[in-house]
This record gives C-alpha cells, sequence and structure tokens, in this order.
C-alpha cells in the first residue's frame, strides 16, 4: 500500500513539475482557447496527444514487469519520447515496444532510456529547474511563439518536441543550452519549410491593429497638447479655461 501511495505522489508531481500533461478542465476556457489558437496543432491533433500522454503515464503502475523503472514521457504530434531508468537493456527495449502498443494513434517513440538505477529526487528537482528556466526564456525571445516547442529535461539533458522552421530549431536550441545546469540539448523536432501561411496572416493582422493603435495614441496626444495650448491662450486673454468645452 505504501508503494501505491509513494507511485501516486511522484506521478502527480511529475504532472504538475514537466507539464508534459494538459491542466484540469476545469481551467481557464480563456487559457485553453489561448494555447490552441497558438498551437501549430488542430485542436483534435492536441487532443490526441493529450489522450495518448494520459494512457502513457498511467501504463507502467499496470505493468508488472516496469514497477522498479523511472520513466517519463513527452508527446508531441503523435510522437513519443521517453527518458528515464531502467535497470538493463531488455528492460529499456521493452518499454519502448510496450509504449507502442498503448495507443494506435502513435506513430513513432524515442527511446531515450538511460540503463542504470533510478535517478533521485533531488536530481529530478534539478531537471525540473532547468524545465522551467528554459520554458521561461522562451518567453524572452521572438523568433517563435513558446507554445511551438515542448520542453522535457532527465539527467541535465533538455529535449525539444515541436513543429518549427530550421531558424526557429536553432534559436530554441541556443536559448535552451543558456539555461543553468543544461549539459546537452536534444532536437526532436517535425521540421516546417515555411511558417504556416494563417499564422503568417494573423501576425500581419496583429501588427496592423498595433499601428493603428500607435496612430490613434498618437492622434490623441496631438490633439490633448492642442487643448492644453488653447487653454493656456485663454487664460492668457484673460478667459476662464476651466468652463471652456473642447
Amino acid at each position: 500500500m505504501k508503494k501505491i501511495i509513494l507511485s501516486a505522489l511522484l506521478l502527480a508531481n511529475t504532472f504538475l513539475l514537466s507539464g508534459c500533461l494538459p491542466a484540469i478542465q476545469s481551467a481557464s476556457t480563456v487559457s485553453t482557447a489561448i494555447t490552441v489558437t497558438n498551437d501549430r496543432r488542430t485542436a483534435g491533433e492536441v487532443l490526441d496527444d493529450r489522450t495518448i500522454a494520459f494512457r502513457l503515464f498511467a501504463w507502467p503502475s499496470t505493468d508488472v514487469v516496469l514497477e522498479d523503472a523511472h520513466l517519463n514521457f513527452m508527446v508531441y504530434d503523435k510522437n513519443v519520447l521517453i527518458t528515464g531508468e531502467a535497470a538493463s537493456d531488455n528492460l529499456r527495449n521493452y518499454a519502448a515496444k510496450q509504449a507502442q502498443l498503448q495507443d494506435a494513434k502513435i506513430t513513432q517513440v524515442f527511446n531515450e532510456i538511460s540503463v542504470g538505477p533510478n535517478s533521485g529526487l533531488l536530481s529530478r528537482a534539478k531537471d525540473s529547474a532547468i524545465t522551467l528556466q528554459v520554458e521561461a526564456l522562451f518567453h524572452d525571445q521572438e523568433v517563435f511563439h513558446p507554445t511551438h516547442v515542448r520542453v522535457m529535461t532527465e539527467n541535465q539533458t533538455v529535449y525539444l518536441m515541436g513543429a518549427v522552421t530550421k531558424r526557429e530549431a536553432d534559436k530554441a536550441v541556443k536559448v535552451a543550452s543558456k539555461a543553468k545546469g543544461v549539459k546537452k540539448v536534444v532536437k526532436l523536432f517535425k521540421y516546417l519549410k515555411t511558417r504556416p501561411a494563417a499564422e503568417i496572416e494573423r501576425d500581419r493582422q496583429r501588427e496592423l491593429a498595433a499601428q493603428k493603435e500607435a496612430e490613434l495614441r498618437k492622434k490623441q496626444a496631438a490633439l490633448d497638447a492642442q487643448k492644453a495650448k488653447l487653454k493656456q491662450e485663454l487664460k492668457a486673454l484673460g478667459g476662464s479655461a476651466e468652463g471652456t468645452p473642447f
């Protein structure tokens, strides 16, 4: 019973720190809409990936062969990354093969499981801190939207997944490598020749809206300056600026 409770706690901790699974549906609808809007996957593809992730995280606890292994998963566009530790090569290969069977929609499995003893809580905490650093750094650049690149860290190696152009991929690697404690960055991207047309048009519309807003602010500032000047002139003539409507 203690082992089951501990496993449940570790599973919950993994959900919260790694960000591999989606938030519970009670979260803000607006927040969910924004995520899907900026995501390069369709709403259906996002749902498929979340379903695969839930099944993968629930699976090891029901597989007696893997009960002592430490496995983490990240899913993007039906591609699955598996990291963690297994006691032997046979167990490592078994985990990858069985993972493929957890959902018929899985197209590819990247087996990054290390052979050796399971990592400790301190090591996992460091990995979570690195992931948070990388995600924060992604918000401080303008080459790609942070939702375009998924991040997971295992044993101070950062894994990146997403659908990006080569320029975006290079920027993501460069930014991720700046996080404190990172030893290596692994790219598992789906490469795009160009940014999606709909995304380019959306950004163009945003730029136009921003330009219009800037122009309106400029005109308003000019009107405010003109009003102030007229008030000063009225005061100089001995008029009542306070009671003069504009």
